[in-house]
């Protein structure tokens, strides 16, 4: 799949979850997410813009890859993702994996996640992230089901994106990841 998404500070939880429920956004799921990030033995996620972790969901473990971004103000790359139990229930085989491959383990960012859907039939995501040591935030997503799609889809995305945050009254968005914001709160 590929994500079209923007991230932005939130100064006031239950407004946002008011102006959720005027544009009547079904909350579909809370949870806490434990995101433990790697990096390549050879190249340098953070130059490159790539991203690999793995995501624990109230515990259930998940392998995620994130491409480099296509350039524009909103974030747009692809994603691939696949839960990792039955056969390693806790993710540690896949982390084993990763360190015996040479990846080096970065940083672990732990959330408590809110996410709502708007629309019926493709709906967009918007969460609401407590993110530990970071504060309050808000993400807004479109996921496109192309693992390449046209650049005319992805500006279509885009503009649904912003629409949506204008919608919600989110403005200043923040370009940097959780990993990269807790990277330099720690002088990492």
């Amino acid at each position: 799949m590929f994500e079209i998404e923007l991230k932005f500070r939130v100064g006031n939880v239950d407004e946002l979850r008011e102006r959720l429920a005027e544009n009547d956004a079904v909350l579909v799921s809370e949870n806490q997410n434990q995101d433990t990030y790697y990096n390549h033995p050879s190249r340098d996620f953070a130059e490159s813009g790539e991203a690999l972790r793995v995501r624990r969901i109230d515990d259930v473990p998940l392998v995620t890859y994130k491409g480099s971004k296509r350039p524009g103000a909103v974030k747009a790359r692809e994603e691939l993702e696949w839960r990792l139990d039955p056969g390693d229930p806790t993710g540690e085989l896949m982390e084993t994996l990763f360190k015996r491959l040479g990846f080096r383990e970065v940083a672990t960012v732990t959330k408590q996640r809110e996410t709502f859907h708007l629309g019926s039939t493709d709906p967009m995501t918007v969460t609401i992230d407590r993110v530990d040591g970071l504060g309050e935030f808000a993400e807004i997503e479109r996921v496109l089901h192309d693992r390449s799609p046209s650049d005319e889809a992805v500006e279509l995305a885009r503009s649904e994106v912003e629409g949506l945050a204008t919608a919600l009254g989110l403005k200043a968005p923040e370009p940097r990841s959780y990993l990269r914001m807790q990277l330099e709160l720690s002088g990492g």
